[in-house]
């Protein structure tokens, strides 16, 4: 694929609740100008592709952007320049699932949370949807509190009843985490997990990576590799992170990781049309404002994906199989080093896009005008 391609093939989700309040585990802070509806969120996403062309998609969150009439939501989207998403699921805010959901030793536990994803399976089918993504608090603090094997016996269980309901066009997608709020145990920490799950499923089931999820020093583009080697990579959640799932802007942490994230995407096909790999942010922090948040990320993606693509991998091929240890890795770094935002300007401008994203929302007025627009009514945040 050439660069080109790959920055043209680039396109990024946007979740929905990035543009509600969020904060740390102590307080949610509120700020100005914060979306009350779906509506609002959407159209806080439409700004960051109106600007970027990067984001054509919005997630969403169901309950959290549950509403009356999806087909009408869809058309309010299309009428803003965006389509609606993939599909998250929530079974980790209900007292019913402080012990877990899909893997809670009680069946009627269970078939709630069963019955809460075939909910969204309706959402999907409403919206045109093609992602319904799982991600579970489910898990253990304190050894002995839960039999390992047969949670994992209950979750097979659980997945196969919701993959039943998937269509011929939707995906099933499972994302891993390896802790938190679990502690001890989670009952899907890793990769191998959720292939193992997934595997099991069928061809329409896959595997979210999210960045944030991983060990301190995990190699995350190995893990890249090997799905989609297996043809199991269905989606990335971007984020940052230096301690945990931090959920910070994209490449704040660690750009050289992003970097070596995005060339295994490309050359692994992550990029190709037709791959089927979905890239969005899951990207919810406290301290810094949440449109031009949104629109750094986006631009962080896309610059890494365009030094990505400078790699000469006939040079990389031809110094790993002659052994040329530094030489290979001169060709890795010099792409990294490449400064392409002279290239992205030119290719916004070419779009008839602002050169300077951030630039533009700072001159565009649009953040004053949501201040004083959008007054009065609760706010949206983590949970609503």
């Amino acid at each position: 694929m050439s660069p080109a391609d790959a920055l043209d093939n680039l396109s990024i989700e946007l979740p929905s609740w990035a543009f509600g309040n969020s904060g740390t585990r102590f307080k949610v802070f509120s700020t100005p100008g914060t979306p009350r509806t779906v509506e609002e969120k959407i159209a806080d996403a439409a700004t960051v592709h109106r600007l970027t062309g990067l984001a054509p998609t919005v997630a969403l969150h169901i309950p959290w952007d549950a509403v009356d009439d999806y087909p009408a939501l869809g058309a309010y989207a299309d009428d803003l320049g965006v389509r609606l998403g993939t599909i998250n699921s929530n079974t980790f805010q209900d007292e019913d699932y402080r012990f877990g959901s899909l893997t809670h030793v009680e069946k009627k536990v269970r078939q709630k949370a069963v019955d809460h994803h075939l909910e969204c399976v309706e959402v999907m089918n409403e919206t045109g949807s093609r992602d319904l993504k799982i991600w579970l608090a489910d898990g253990t603090n304190y050894p002995g509190q839960g039999d390992i094997r047969r949670r994992q016996d209950r979750l097979t269980e659980s997945l196969a009843a919701i993959y039943e309901h998937i269509g011929a066009n939707q995906r099933l997608v499972l994302e891993y985490k390896f802790f938190e709020p679990a502690l001890y145990m989670t009952d899907v920490p890793d990769w191998g997990s959720a292939y193992a799950h997934v595997a099991a499923l069928g061809e329409r089931a896959v595997v979210c990576l999210d960045t944030g999820h991983h060990a301190p020093g995990t190699n995350i583009e190995f893990i890249v590799a090997q799905l989609l080697r297996l043809r199991k990579l269905g989606s990335f959640d971007f984020n940052s992170r230096f301690y945990a799932d931090d959920d910070l802007i994209v490449g704040a942490a660690d750009p050289f990781q992003l970097f070596r994230i995005m060339f295994e995407v490309i050359r692994g096909g992550g990029l190709d049309a037709g791959s089927g790999v979905a890239l969005m942010l899951d990207q919810c922090h406290n301290v810094e404002a949440k449109i031009p948040g949104q629109i750094r990320s986006v631009l962080n993606v896309q610059e890494m994906t365009a030094r990505a693509g400078l790699v000469d991998t006939e040079a990389l091929t031809e110094a790993q199989e002659s052994g040329d240890v530094l030489a290979a890795n001169a060709v890795f770094m010099d792409a990294f080093y490449t400064d392409v935002r002279p290239r992205l300007a030119r290719w916004r401008t070419d779009r008839d896009l602002p050169e300077d994203p951030m630039a533009a929302f700072a001159r565009s007025g649009y953040q004053q005008q949501v201040d004083a627009e959008r007054v009065g009514g609760p706010q949206s945040g983590w949970g609503a």
